[in-house]
C-alpha cells in the first residue's frame, strides 16, 4: 500500500474512532438522563449507572488516537526546553518510542483482557449483569488505535516530518 494511501487509511480509522467516542458520550448522556427521569417517576431501571460508566470509559479510550494526533495530550516541556538541540531530539525520540512500546503493550493486554472475560463468562457485579467483554472491547479498540497513532507519529518523525498538530507547542505545560 503506498505511503499516502496508508496515511489516509489510518486517519480515516482515527476519525471513525472519534465518531464512536462521540456516540459513547451521547449514550452516557441518554443513560444519565434516563436515570434521572426514572428516579423522578419512581421507576426501577437497573444498571443505568453502570451503562453510563461503560459509555464514558469507551468514549475516553476511543478518543485517545485522535487526541494524540491533534496534539491534545499534555506534554511537559520543562526539561525539553532546557536541553540543547541534540538532547531535545534524543529525549523526544525516547518519549515517542516509549509511548509506542507502552501503547502496544497496553493494546495487547486490553485485547487479552477481553478474551479472558469472554472465555470465563465474566459479568458485571452490578444489577445489570452485563458480560464484561462487551464494554472492554471499546477499551481494547481504543488502545489499538492509540498504538497505531504512535506508530504513525514515529514513522513520520523518521521521515523527517512532524505529524503532531502544528499548534501543539502552544498547548504544552
Amino acid at each position: 500500500m503506498p505511503e499516502g494511501t496508508m496515511d489516509a487509511f489510518v486517519r480515516t480509522v482515527h476519525r471513525w474512532l472519534l465518531a464512536l467516542s462521540c456516540v459513547g458520550m451521547l449514550a452516557a448522556f441518554v443513560s444519565v438522563s434516563l436515570g434521572i427521569l426514572a428516579r423522578l417517576l419512581r421507576w426501577d431501571m437497573a444498571g443505568l449507572d453502570a451503562y453510563a460508566g461503560y459509555a464514558i470509559a469507551a468514549s475516553l479510550f476511543l478518543a485517545l488516537p485522535a487526541t494524540l494526533l491533534r496534539g491534545e495530550h499534555i506534554r511537559v516541556t520543562l526539561v525539553l526546553e532546557r536541553l540543547p538541540g541534540w538532547g531535545r531530539a534524543a529525549l523526544e525520540w525516547w518519549c515517542l518510542l516509549a509511548g509506542t512500546a507502552l501503547s502496544c503493550y497496553l493494546s495487547w493486554y486490553a485485547a487479552r483482557l477481553v478474551w479472558v472475560s469472554r472465555v470465563t463468562h465474566d459479568v458485571s457485579p452490578g444489577a445489570d449483569v452485563t458480560p464484561l467483554w462487551i464494554p472492554q472491547t471499546a477499551m481494547a479498540v481504543g488502545c489499538a488505535g492509540l498504538a497505531l497513532a504512535f506508530l504513525q507519529v514515529v514513522l513520520h518523525r523518521w521521515r523527517g516530518t512532524d505529524l503532531l498538530a502544528p499548534g501543539a507547542a502552544a498547548r504544552t505545560e
